[in-house]
This record gives C-alpha cells, structure tokens and sequence, in this order.
C-alpha cells in the first residue's frame, strides 16, 4: 500500500496545467489553491449555522465583533468597520437590520453629541454567544480527520503564512 495521498480537485487542476503549460510552477495551488477550495467548501455550512439564527454572515460578524469586544459590548461604527474591513456604508446597512431585529441599538456618546456607540443589546449578546457556540462546533467536524496534533501543525503553519503577507513579506510582482 503506498503512502500517497488520494488525488484531491488540486491535484487534477495541476495535472490539467502541466500537460497544457508545462512551463507553469503550479506550486502555489497546493497552498493556497486548497485554502479557496476549502473556503467554498466549508462556507455554506457556515452560512446554515448562521441563518438558524436569524443572521447572515454580515450581520453575524457584526454582532460577534460587539460581543468579543468584552463589556460593555460596545463600539464606535469606525472602529467596527475598520476591524471588519467594510465600507462605511456596508455597515449602516448591517446595522440597520440588526436594530431592527432588536440585536443591537446606537447610543449617543456623552462626550460628543455628534458621535455614537453601537451596542449590543442583551439578546443580541445571547445570539451573538449562542451563533459562535453552534459554529465552532459545526467547524470542529470539518476537522475531525486530523489528528490534534496535525491540527495544531497546519494552524502553526497558517499563521506563519499569514503574518508573512500581512507583514508585507510576501508582496506579488506583477
């Protein structure tokens, strides 16, 4: 019995690009052409878990940024959309149906009449807690194949991925 991994849908699209452009290093496909492939994978039960809540995936990252954001579980809107990385206007719009739906509320700031707070209200704090509980352990089964051990291995080597481009380390020429 061979110790080669099984053929994955990475491994025929780089098979498909060597017989048509031999010349073509397709290595970076089998970092990050996997980690796209698993976004779009996993992205839809993620969705699921969201929407049994009531919420999208917007308006989840909204009100989990509130609730991890510790008490009084509130935050200006640029600080909000500034940590989402959303336009301003991206965020009114989520903020709009949060209030609605009675998640989160927008409260004067004493020092500035001109300027407010977003806050999560109560319930939105219970929904917040609950959605991320139900998600985390809807994520868990995606990565019950590893071993923790491996698990810990690929998120020690993700990190490093990813500080190195956020760091700039790793800046593409074109």
């Amino acid at each position: 019995m061979s110790d080669k991994p099984k053929p994955d849908h990475v491994d025929r699209l780089r098979g498909q690009w060597a017989r048509e452009a031999p010349d073509i290093d397709t290595t970076p496909m089998t970092i990050l052409g996997r980690a796209y492939r698993l976004s779009n994978l996993v992205r839809p039960s993620i969705e699921a878990t969201f929407a049994g809540f009531g919420l999208d995936r917007g308006e989840f990252d909204v009100i989990s940024t509130l609730r991890r954001s510790g008490p009084p579980y509130r935050l200006t809107p640029t600080d909000l959309y500034t940590s989402l990385m959303i336009s301003s206007g991206g965020l009114t719009h989520r903020l709009g149906r949060l209030e609605k739906a009675g998640l989160i509320s927008r409260e004067k700031s004493s020092e500035d009449g001109r300027s407010f707070f977003v806050a999560l209200t109560p319930e939105g704090q219970k929904r917040a807690e609950e959605a991320f509980r139900a998600d985390m352990a809807s994520e868990m089964q995606f990565l019950e194949k590893l071993s923790p051990e491996k698990r810990a291995a690929l998120a020690d080597l993700l990190r490093e991925l990813v500080r190195g481009v956020e760091e700039g380390d790793a800046t593409p020429s074109s």
